[in-house]
């Protein structure tokens, strides 16, 4: 069974400046490093994805009973993929939905794109993995003593 992965469309980026250009760079990426057979996208997206609910200030407001209630939509879009991982390129976002899969019971793990992308050239540290789940704990895992 191969691992699946979608992605949050941060809104600073695609909503708020570039729009669907850099959303489709995005997904050009995430598509490149873990393979577009293992790749759902939400529906709706780009453009037209939902906040998650933790930028702009709001994740470290002290209303975390109004942001969890308002990233809810955020946690049933993630759930309908059925997506292993949500590949998060935004910290507020990462922080966010991690809680979001948390609280609602998703079950659903949250990766930094960077992390996915040092995962696939071999070269994220066991120290880095801790936050992983157990599919891709060893993943690509680099030795350093055994790299010449």
């Amino acid at each position: 069974m191969k691992v699946k992965f979608t992605v949050q469309d941060p809104c600073q980026i695609v909503r708020k400046s570039y729009g669907d250009a850099i959303a489709e760079d995005l997904r050009f990426v995430v598509k490149s490093v873990v393979g577009e057979q293992n790749f759902i996208d939400m529906q709706p997206n780009r453009s037209n994805n939902y906040c998650c609910g933790g930028g702009g200030g709001f994740l470290q407001s002290g209303y975390k009973d109004e942001r969890l209630k308002y990233g809810q939509l955020k946690d049933n879009q993630i759930q309908v993929t059925q997506a292993d991982y949500c590949i998060a390129g935004c910290h507020n976002c990462h922080a966010q939905i991690h809680e979001l899969s948390e609280h609602y019971g998703g079950h659903y793990g949250v990766v930094h794109l960077w992390t996915l992308i040092c995962l696939s050239l071999g070269i994220l540290g066991p120290n880095e993995r801790e936050y992983l789940n157990d599919d891709l704990k060893e993943v690509n895992v680099f030795h350093p003593e055994t790299a010449m």
